[in-house]
């Protein structure tokens, strides 16, 4: 997959995983849908990425899913699509099906994964379809 200018979303996934697993080590994870909307009620400025899987597509879930995906829109707050819940469960090491997992703002300046995402996000910004990553297997 290309965009129109030309990045390349190949190894995006690569860099997806190395964000959430060093995010996880450092404590800066929130995961799961109703922990999400918890934590963003409270302070939505902590946050940088949200994390996105597909859900079990019933009206509550879709709803749920288009709400936080507009208010993370509406605080600046980068979307990103990925393809399958249960790799992302396994990647934030959840016992229950993670259909969607936020990251805190680093402390100190953001990683070079971090940094490949933020310019991920920043070309599709207002793209009314966010390209869906493919996480790696394991």
């Amino acid at each position: 997959m290309e965009s129109k200018v030309g990045f390349k979303t190949v190894g995006i996934g690569a860099s997806v995983r190395t964000t959430l697993v060093s995010a996880l080590s450092e404590g800066r994870t929130v995961i799961g849908m109703a922990n999400a909307i918890q934590q963003l009620r409270e302070d939505p400025q902590q946050f940088v990425f949200c994390f996105m899987a597909p859900s079990e597509h019933d009206s509550g879930s879709h709803m749920q899913e288009v709400l936080l995906e507009a208010f993370c829109f509406e605080h600046d707050i980068y979307i990103i699509k990925v393809d399958s819940a249960e790799k992302l469960s396994r990647l934030v090491q959840s016992n229950e099906l993670a259909w969607c997992a936020l990251v805190e703002k680093p402390q100190r300046k953001e990683s070079r994964s971090e940094n490949i995402l933020i310019d991920h996000c920043e070309l599709y910004w207002d793209e009314p379809a966010k390209p869906v990553i493919k996480l790696p297997e394991k």
